[in-house]
């Protein structure tokens, strides 16, 4: 099998839920919305509304703001980039994986200005190969259309194999099986009582990158 190593973006290289909260506690104090509305996003942000322009149109109903929803996703996308960080143990283990002759690129769903802003602001795009935004590309995990893209970025093609490592198990496991590659789902407790198929289960991207060196 081909050292193909595909990897999520959100909550899987970068802390997301952690830039999410700062985010939240940066909007309520804007707008002088009060302590209990930062928690009030955080339920609404887990309660399964990932995308956000449905996200932002319910922030706006909700605290009845002048902003338009598109507005608010836009100014959201706008600062995202400047409180995501890439841990510098992270940033290592990429180094690492490409010396030892793997090939890299981050495969993510979302907004290209958010998503890009994001991969070059923690120095992602320097630290990987290569990366498929569905934003840029007009296809969405888990199509493995944009898994396609990945791998012919890197120089190879899905038919060699390799692996999908992310959080969600549609997007990035279900669709990097679909794609002929092995997985690594990162179980961060909120798939409670879903079944899985990956063929390894870590917490952290530091443990999954250690599965990966240890591939033959």
């Amino acid at each position: 099998m081909q050292r193909l190593a595909l990897f999520d973006l959100d909550n899987t290289l970068i802390n997301l839920d952690e830039a999410f909260q700062t985010w939240a506690r940066e909007f309520t104090n804007e707008h002088d919305l009060g302590r209990e509305a930062a928690d009030w996003l955080l339920d609404l942000d887990r309660a399964g509304y990932p995308h956000r322009e449905v996200f932002f149109a319910k922030v706006r109903d909700h605290f009845a703001l002048p902003q338009s929803a598109d507005e608010l996703w836009s100014r959201y996308r706008q600062r995202m980039p400047y409180l995501v960080r890439c841990r510098p143990a992270v940033m290592d283990a990429l180094s690492q994986l490409r010396t030892s002759g793997w090939k890299v690129a981050i495969i993510t769903n979302g907004m290209a200005d958010n998503q890009l802003g994001k991969i070059q602001r923690t120095g992602l795009a320097e630290a990987v190969d290569a990366y498929a935004l569905s934003g840029v590309e007009g296809i969405r995990k888990p199509d493995i259309g944009l898994f396609e893209v990945a791998a012919q970025r890197c120089g190879m093609a899905l038919e060699g194999g390799g692996w999908m490592v992310g959080d969600n198990l549609i997007a990035d496991i279900g669709g990097g099986q679909a794609a002929g590659l092995r997985t690594i789902w990162i179980d961060r407790g909120t798939w409670g009582g879903h079944d899985h198929r990956a063929d390894h289960v870590a917490t952290d991207v530091l443990q999954a990158m250690e599965i990966l060196h240890n591939e033959r």
